[in-house]
């Protein structure tokens, strides 16, 4: 957790004690009151989310190294090897998923890797039965290994892996230095 995840975490009980407030004073009648908050809540939350979106264009996107995790509170993802396949041009990635937790059991909904390349091109994993989900419940401090296979084009050059989070509630519309609205998501760069 970092400054800005408790950042947001006060802006949400201030968004609570300032909608309660404004409610309460709108029924005892005054109503007049109760629209300058909420009016001044409004420029607030509009400050706040124009400084979420401002550092979404700024931020660079995170480019990691293969072995180097990337993490969501205490579950972490890394790319720990990547290989060319000769059947059906392609390539498999050896994934490591891990707890950084001490206490609890916990997973990671929405996580979502595909290999992209120098023109933008997604190449989302062939589906197979035997892979690992990435929503896997994983124990205090417990480590898996999750391969994924990709059908690549020769013609795809300057491969990257993309890890990020697709569908769900997008919380991190709402944080500062997530990578949400204009910011892209992180890539791990793969050797050539």
């Amino acid at each position: 957790m970092n400054i800005f995840d408790l950042l947001f975490i006060a802006v949400f009980f201030t968004s609570v004690v300032t909608t309660l407030t404004a409610a309460v004073v709108a029924i005892r009648g005054r109503g007049v009151r109760a629209l300058r908050i909420l009016k001044a809540y409004g420029i607030c939350v509009g400050i706040y989310l124009g400084i979420v979106a401002l550092t979404s264009v700024i931020l660079p996107r995170r480019v990691v190294n293969v072995g180097e995790p990337v993490c969501f509170d205490d579950w972490c993802i890394s790319v720990e090897n990547v290989n060319r396949t000769p059947v059906r041009p392609g390539i498999s990635v050896t994934l490591r998923l891990s707890s950084r937790a001490r206490r609890a059991s916990q997973r990671e909904n929405g996580v979502v890797v595909y290999l992209t390349d120098n023109r933008g091109q997604r190449y989302d994993p062939i589906p197979e039965k035997s892979d690992i989900p990435f929503n896997v419940m994983l124990e205090p401090q417990e480590s898996i290994a999750a391969t994924r296979a990709f059908e690549v084009p020769p013609e795809a050059h300057e491969l990257g892996v993309v890890i990020t989070h697709e569908g769900g509630f997008p919380i991190g519309w709402f944080i500062i230095g997530y990578e949400t609205w204009f910011r892209k998501p992180t890539l791990v760069q793969i050797p050539s």
